[in-house]
């Protein structure tokens, strides 16, 4: 599948030459703007793979843009500018930007921080992915332990069958274990 791209470059020459250039590398081009405040708005209404955008633009800063977009955590962001000091490249690390391209470039090099920004916001998005799925194992197994422990100290079940209560209802009712957990916690489920 081809990566869609959104393009936010104040300078119409250099907006069309970067069209091109992605477009014969099979990247499909989305939407394109020359306004800062914009790229934000067509990133969020087309939620591209990738999104490109200068630093200094009319409306909005693209760094701004950049970290705005970021936060969103639907699209990789690549800052593609004519300043390599230091500090722009540390405000952009910190806004999210996940590679970094100094013009002039060579096709091959767009192609590369295009391939990386994706790499790096594709990792990131399944660490997220597993930090979550781990989270909500942690509070099932909470709320798990805590019913289990009502039922021990309310009903004199053993701890065997306190578990095998939560779990045929859960399956029985078609519910999560952590659901049927927090009912009996609540009062509203007994055995």
């Amino acid at each position: 599948m081809s990566k869609r791209v959104v393009i936010a470059e104040d300078e119409a020459i250099i907006r069309l030459d970067l069209r091109e250039m992605l477009e014969d590398e099979g990247y499909v081009v989305v939407a394109e703007t020359g306004r800062g405040d914009e790229a934000v708005e067509l990133a969020r209404q087309h939620q591209p793979e990738v999104c490109i955008f200068d630093i200094q633009m009319p409306g909005r800063d693209g760094l701004d843009a950049a970290r705005e977009v970021a936060a969103d955590r639907t699209s990789a962001v690549l800052i593609l500018t004519a300043f390599s000091k230091r500090h722009l490249i540390s405000e952009a690390r910190d806004a999210g930007v996940l590679s970094y391209l100094v013009k002039p470039f060579q096709r091959e090099e767009l192609v590369s921080a295009i391939e990386v920004a994706w790499g790096r916001f594709t990792e990131m998005r399944e660490l997220e992915d597993t930090v979550e799925s781990l989270e909500e194992k942690l509070e099932t197994r909470k709320a798990v332990e805590r019913a289990k422990g009502l039922l021990m100290d309310d009903f004199q079940l053993s701890e065997r069958d306190a578990f095998e209560f939560i779990r045929s209802t859960a399956m029985a009712n078609r519910a999560k274990m952590r659901d049927i957990a927090q009912q009996i916690v609540d009062g509203l489920l007994t055995p």
